[in-house]
């Protein structure tokens, strides 16, 4: 069984109601049997809530037909990787080895590994599919390489350098192991990964999907990842980025490396950065996302859906469309009031905006605490809600999505369930 073709493959308990899919599989390269081949110990499977769990091997009772059926209770507990394993999608998928080929050794890429089940019922890497041909290891080449040289598929025990991490590897198998997953997936995959393999996806990746990735990791991580990139690309992917996460991401770094990204950022793209740091990020103002949608008040309904059906806008963000006084860009004019989506959907698309405005929505203002915020938008079934100065000046809006960032605890992206009896007081 090819470990490409297992992974995203569904997993069955035993009365056929679906667990999950598979994201990886676990071994171990050493131990006192390691002379048999590296072992398989469990799949990495992800279940309903974008979860990871760890199902042990000893629980697959069969793998075939497009479908892994176990046995027994499967583990919630989010998976995390001990000391002495290996993921292969993760971490073997792209590695750098050499091959024995008339009595020398020839550098070649894994592609993909095999894995079949021996006597004594262990499932073992029996064999791995290999591109011959060195890879080029820069920054560069881990993003760009392509595919090149003479494939084949060798006994596992042909292959030298599987159990060293060795230099710099690319990532274009794991990413096409991956390549159905959404930004917020691919997230919870690069959190389980190594530091050194997370930088190294990172690297591969283009700055839009970077950027998007980046929104969903946890602080310590998209942190950990930014300081790794080369200062420019850093700054590229801080434009790509929502204002207000990459403000708070800017937050967490050093004032001098602060300034030294802005200053490479598009002039137009560090304002809005640079207002967004000058409030606290347990108000409004720390809150916000100054890229709100905003039409005039002599703008259509036919203009106004065009603009919310953009594929890169955020659904809360899309929620609403503010309506100002010339400037249209924030801090715009005088906000004159909002229209939600749905109220879009039932008007004539020629008609104005500015007919049909809710003016009930009160703003609040860029000082606003987050318990107010969370007041307000709870008070009017909101996901959105706009931000004003003391002139009625649109500067910004704050997002449910956003909200519940700084709501919820710090680690609540991989912790269980029990972590979520603790919220703040809003």
């Amino acid at each position: 069984m090819f470990v490409a073709r297992l992974n995203g493959m569904s997993v069955f308990d035993p009365l056929g109601d679906e667990v999950g899919r598979v994201r990886d599989v676990v071994v171990t390269l050493t131990g006192r049997a390691a002379s048999l081949g590296p072992r398989a110990i469990g799949l990495v499977v992800e279940v309903p809530g974008r979860r990871r769990v760890f199902v042990p091997i000893t629980r697959v009772t069969s793998i075939d037909a497009g479908q892994v059926i176990t046995t027994g209770l499967v583990n919630m507990r989010r998976f995390q990787q001990r000391p002495g394993e290996t993921l292969v999608v993760g971490e073997l998928f792209d590695r750098q080895v050499s091959v024995e080929e008339d009595g020398r050794q020839v550098p070649a890429v894994i592609e993909d590994i095999a894995m079949d089940r021996d006597r004594v019922g262990d499932w073992r890497l029996t064999k791995i599919f290999v591109r011959k041909g060195a890879s080029d290891s820069s920054p560069r080449g881990l993003r760009l390489r392509r595919r090149r040289g003479e494939t084949v598929l060798v006994d596992a025990g042909a292959v030298h350098g599987l159990r060293e991490s060795g230099p710099a590897q690319a990532a274009t198998a794991l990413l096409e192991a991956y390549e159905d997953l959404k930004p917020q997936d691919l997230a919870d995959a690069m959190h389980d990964l190594t530091p050194k393999r997370r930088a190294e996806v990172a690297d591969a990746l283009d700055d839009e999907t970077l950027a998007d990735v980046l929104e969903e990791l946890p602080d310590d991580d998209r942190l950990e990842i930014l300081t790794h990139l080369p200062t420019d690309r850093a700054a590229d992917i801080l434009e790509v980025m929502q204002p207000d996460d990459a403000t708070d991401l800017l937050a967490d770094l050093p004032a001098a490396t602060q300034e030294e990204l802005l200053q490479l950022m598009e002039p137009e793209e560090a304002a809005d950065i640079r207002r967004l740091l000058t409030y606290d990020e347990n108000t409004a103002g720390g809150l916000m996302t100054t890229e709100p949608v905003i039409l005039g008040p002599e703008a259509t309904i036919a203009e106004a859906l065009a603009l919310v059906r953009r594929e890169e806008l955020h659904p809360a963000t899309a929620s609403l469309v503010y309506v100002t006084r010339p400037p249209h860009e924030t801090p715009t004019g005088r906000l004159l009031g909002s229209v939600h989506i749905q109220r879009l959907l039932r008007e004539p698309p020629h008609q104005p905006v500015g007919s049909i405005l809710d003016a009930d929505i009160d703003p609040v203002l860029p000082e606003a605490s987050l318990g107010e915020v969370t007041r307000a938008l709870a008070m009017y079934n909101l996901v959105a809600l706009p931000v004003t100065d003391q002139e009625g000046r649109l500067l910004g809006a704050v997002t449910v999505d956003d909200v519940l960032d700084h709501i919820l605890p710090e680690d609540w992206r991989e912790d269980d369930d029990d972590s979520l009896e603790e919220v703040p007081d809003v």
